[in-house]
């Protein structure tokens, strides 16, 4: 198809007392003219044409920026949002994760189906809830040391081919590391509050390492090469056991 011609921005009319902005599919190409937002708290720019993160500065009264689906290459000029608590560019061209540091009150990040190769630049993120870091090109898990607040780590479609790192996570209550490369489940000791773990889609082999995951309501182990049911017996809480292709269990 041939491609969308960006709308001209003076035609759509920004009300200053708004707070909740949504202009989903507005075919905006690139972000300006929104200084006038003097008491806006959510942004949504989803399904546009903006290739640049940019002209923001002003906003300092926004909670959630929602960048899904457009074309930006770059994490940046996010410094001035300091009360930013949910931020997603989902769905984009980023290669890094950057340009964070200020964003101290971020509590849910979302960086779904982009290029980004390594988990970094997030020690700063300390109230951080909900990390969302499926469909990249991450080969291993590291660098999330500082998220001691973290209640859910979604790395799903990467590369990634060991269980590590994941010590201080104390509070983790869901965990998927579907659609990689693991062949071992280990390095969960620590996940105390663990309730809810998927890891269909890898190569594990052999269920074990779950000693200490005793609060386990969901455990999905699906598309692996498991040939024993074992080791499950102390998961009393379990509600729902995925152990093969479309054979599920409900112990209790």
């Amino acid at each position: 198809g041939e491609a969308e011609t960006p709308v001209d921005m003076e035609t759509i009319s920004l009300d200053p007392e708004a707070e909740d902005v949504d202009l989903n599919h507005f075919r905006i190409g690139k972000i300006e003219g929104f200084d006038v937002l003097k008491k806006v708290k959510t942004l949504c720019l989803r399904q546009n044409l903006i290739k640049r993160i940019e002209n923001l500065e002003q906003l300092h009264t926004l909670r959630e920026l929602d960048l899904y689906d457009n074309q930006i290459r770059k994490i940046e000029s996010l410094e001035s949002l300091v009360e930013l608590e949910i931020l997603d560019i989902s769905f984009n061209v980023l290669r890094h994760i950057e340009g964070l540091d200020r964003l101290t009150q971020l509590k849910k990040l979302f960086l779904v189906n982009n290029k980004i190769s390594k988990i970094e630049n997030l020690s700063n993120l300390q109230m951080l809830q909900m990390l969302e870091l499926g469909s990249n090109r991450i080969r291993a898990i590291e660098n999330i040391d500082a998220l001691a607040n973290l209640d859910s780590l979604f790395l799903g479609k990467n590369k990634i081919t060991k269980l590590q790192n994941l010590d201080a996570l104390m509070n983790l209550t869901v965990l998927s590391i579907q659609n990689n490369r693991l062949t071992k489940i280990e390095g969960l000791q620590s996940l105390v509050n663990l309730r809810e773990l998927y890891l269909s889609h890898n190569g594990i082999e052999v269920i074990e390492g779950l000693e200490n995951n005793n609060k386990l309501t969901m455990l999905d182990i699906a598309s692996n090469r498991i040939k024993k049911i074992e080791n499950i017996s102390h998961l009393t809480e379990l509600q729902e056991f995925w152990v093969s292709a479309g054979w599920s269990c409900y112990p209790n």
